[in-house]
């Protein structure tokens, strides 16, 4: 991590980590995935670049993720947003380049549709818009949703960490009342969506969909042939800097 993270007090009182560069706009705003945070491999980068072109960026951690307070099971959609749309509001000015990588590509989306005016581009990475519903509650056994309901929450083995994921069926009830893929999306401002056709866990049929959702003419799909979900390697790096700086 470049430097040690400040804390953005919300009104329920946790608070959010994160970290600012200062520069000219429009600025980047980097939004990360689910149990991800704001030390990884394209935040810093994507940080680092705008340090070298004198770029306003900032990264920051939700609600239970990374540096910020708060206990991952009472963490839902909403709440994400909330503090999506406060680092926005209360941390950035002027237009902001939202750059949302996995569930933070439905964040990103949803924090653009919120705040209009303050979105000047969205790039998506692997973007994981409705996951709670089309790529979890859909893809689950008639078993596990059993167990989800009945217990509350829901054990898997995760690809990217010797701990098992946690799914909490508060997620998935919250997460339906921010479902946006079932009707078109209308955003005014250019998007750009990249998607490794090697993902396990958001396949690029998914951002198929998600790009066909967009109402604006300006939005393109991007499909990495040997691409996978993070999309951290230095040529998915170098392609993701070239993408926001095109905008």
């Amino acid at each position: 991590m470049s430097q040690a993270p400040a804390y953005l007090t919300r009104p329920d009182g946790h608070h959010v980590a994160y970290a600012q560069v200062q520069g000219s706009g429009p600025g980047l705003l980097f939004c990360g995935g689910f149990r991800s945070d704001m030390t990884g491999t394209k935040a810093l980068a994507l940080e680092a670049a705008a340090l070298k072109h004198g770029r306003a960026a900032t990264r920051f951690d939700y609600f239970a993720h990374g540096q910020s307070s708060g206990d991952f099971k009472e963490g839902s959609i909403g709440r994400w947003l909330a503090d999506t749309l406060a680092v926005l509001d209360e941390l950035t000015t002027g237009p902001q380049i939202i750059i949302g990588s996995s569930m933070g590509g439905w964040l990103a989306t949803l924090a653009a549709l919120a705040r209009p005016s303050r979105c000047a581009g969205l790039v998506l990475i692997a973007p994981a818009l409705d996951f709670t519903e089309k790529l979890m509650w859909a893809e689950m056994t008639p078993e596990q949703r059993t167990v989800l309901q009945r217990d509350g929450v829901l054990r898997e083995p995760s690809h990217y960490s010797d701990q098992p994921y946690e799914y909490h069926y508060r997620l998935i009830e919250e997460g339906r009342d921010h479902l946006i893929l079932d009707r078109p999306i209308d955003l005014a401002c250019p998007v750009r969506i990249l998607q490794g056709m090697q993902d396990p866990d958001v396949p690029w049929q998914h951002a198929l969909k998600t790009i066909e959702a967009f109402k604006g003419g300006d939005a393109r799909l991007t499909l990495l042939k040997d691409g996978d979900h993070r999309l951290s390697r230095p040529e998915d790096i170098a392609l993701l800097l070239e993408t926001v700086w095109s905008l």
